[in-house]
C-alpha cells in the first residue's frame, strides 16, 4: 500500500511539473496574430496601396497606433504623429494654418487630413512620397518637424521592453529596424477609413438630404466634381486653382518635385470629406471658411500659364448656390470616424 501511495505521489508530482512547464512554454509564446479586416466601402474603387505585402493584425494596428501616438519619434518627444493630425479635426491640425514643430518653429504647409490614404498614389500637396509606407520619414527627420533620425528612433524602440514584446508579436521575433516600423504606422493608418458621412448614408439610402442639401449636390455635380470627384471627394489631381502667390513662403508647388514648369503652382487637390472638421483651408492654410475658399473661386482666381481652365476667369455660384453648396458640404462630416476610439490613443 505504501508503496503504491509513493508512485501515486509521483505521477501527480510529474503531472504538475510538465503541467507548469507547458504553462512556462504557453507565456513565452507569442499570441495567434488576430487578422484585420479591410473593408472598401460600398461604391469606392479599390485601395492603391496593396495590403498583401502588410498583412492586416489586430496586433499590428495596435502598434501602429502606438508609434502614431507616441512622441519619442520626435527628437524632443513632444511632437508625435498625432500633434499634427489630430483626430478630432480628422487627423488635420485644428485651426492652425501651419503645425508646430521642434525648437518653436512651423511647417510651411498645412497639414491635410489622415483618411482615405489608402486610395492615394502620392501624399503631400505637392506628391512628394509616392507609397503611404515611406510618409513617415519625412516629417520624422524634418529639422522643423519631428527633426529626429531614424538611427535615434529605433534605438528608443529597442531601449522599450514594451515594444519589444509588441514587434516579437507582429513579426516573429525581437528585431525593431525601420522597415518594420514603418509597416506598422501603416497598418493604423491605412485603417482611418471615412465613408460614414449623412452623405455616405443617403447614398445608401438609410437618410435623405434636405431640400438645401439637395439643391447643393446639385450645385456640387455641376461646378465642383470635376476635381473633387465622388466617392473620394478628390481625384488625387495637381492643379493650379489660382492662388497669389504667398511672397514669404514662394511655394512652386509640383514644380518642386518634378522640375516641369508646366506643373508650377499646383497642389493636389484635397478631399472635401469632413471638410467642415479641417480648417483652414489651402496649401498654405489662407482660408479660414469654407465660404471664403467659394468665394475665391466666384471672383479672385489669378489666371496665369498653369491656372487649371476649369476655374479660370472664376466660376459662377450665386448667393442662393453657395448657401446651398455649404449645406451640402456639412453632410461629408464623417462623425463617427471623427469619435472612433478605436482611433484614438490609449487612456
Amino acid at each position: 500500500m505504501m508503496q503504491r501511495t509513493a508512485i501515486s505521489i509521483l505521477v501527480v508530482l510529474l503531472a504538475g511539473f510538465l503541467f507548469l512547464e507547458a504553462c512556462k512554454k504557453q507565456g513565452n509564446a507569442s499570441p495567434a496574430l488576430i487578422p484585420l479586416q479591410f473593408t472598401v466601402p460600398e461604391g469606392f474603387p479599390e485601395p492603391v496601396y496593396k495590403f498583401e505585402n502588410n498583412p492586416l493584425t489586430q496586433q499590428g494596428f495596435e502598434l501602429g497606433k502606438k508609434l502614431f501616438f507616441d512622441g519619442r519619434l520626435s527628437r524632443d518627444g513632444n511632437f508625435p504623429c498625432a500633434s499634427c493630425h489630430q483626430q478630432f479635426a480628422a487627423f488635420a491640425t485644428f485651426d492652425h494654418p501651419f503645425s508646430h514643430g521642434f525648437n518653436n518653429q512651423f511647417t510651411t504647409r498645412n497639414a491635410p487630413g489622415l483618411f482615405n490614404v489608402a486610395w492615394m498614389k502620392e501624399l503631400h500637396w505637392d506628391g512628394g512620397i509616392n507609397h503611404i509606407e515611406v510618409q513617415p520619414l519625412a516629417p520624422i527627420v524634418a529639422e522643423n518637424e519631428m527633426a529626429e533620425t531614424i538611427d535615434n528612433v529605433i534605438a528608443k524602440l529597442k531601449d522599450d521592453a514594451a515594444y519589444r514584446q509588441m514587434f516579437k508579436t507582429v513579426f516573429g521575433d525581437e528585431e525593431i529596424n525601420s522597415q518594420r516600423m514603418l509597416k506598422a504606422l501603416t497598418q493604423f493608418v491605412a485603417m482611418l477609413v471615412s465613408a460614414d458621412s449623412k452623405y455616405d448614408k443617403v447614398k445608401r439610402g438609410t437618410a435623405s438630404f434636405t431640400e438645401a442639401e439637395a439643391a447643393g449636390y446639385g450645385v456640387f455635380q455641376a461646378k465642383c466634381a470635376a476635381c473633387h470627384a465622388e466617392p473620394l471627394f478628390t481625384d488625387n489631381s495637381f492643379r493650379n486653382t489660382g492662388l497669389p502667390v504667398n511672397d514669404i513662403l514662394k511655394d512652386i508647388g509640383r514644380m518642386h518635385i518634378t522640375g516641369n514648369p508646366a506643373d508650377s503652382l499646383k497642389f493636389k487637390v484635397p478631399s472635401l470629406r469632413n471638410v467642415y472638421a479641417t480648417f483652414p483651408y489651402g496649401h498654405d492654410g489662407r482660408f479660414y471658411s469654407v465660404g471664403a475658399v467659394i468665394d475665391h473661386y466666384r471672383s479672385a482666381v489669378v489666371n496665369g500659364p498653369t491656372t487649371d481652365p476649369l476655374v479660370k476667369d472664376n466660376i459662377p455660384v450665386s448667393d442662393y448656390e453657395k448657401l446651398d453648396l455649404l449645406a451640402f458640404l456639412r453632410t461629408l462630416t464623417d462623425s463617427a470616424f471623427i469619435n472612433n476610439k478605436n482611433f484614438a490613443a490609449a487612456e
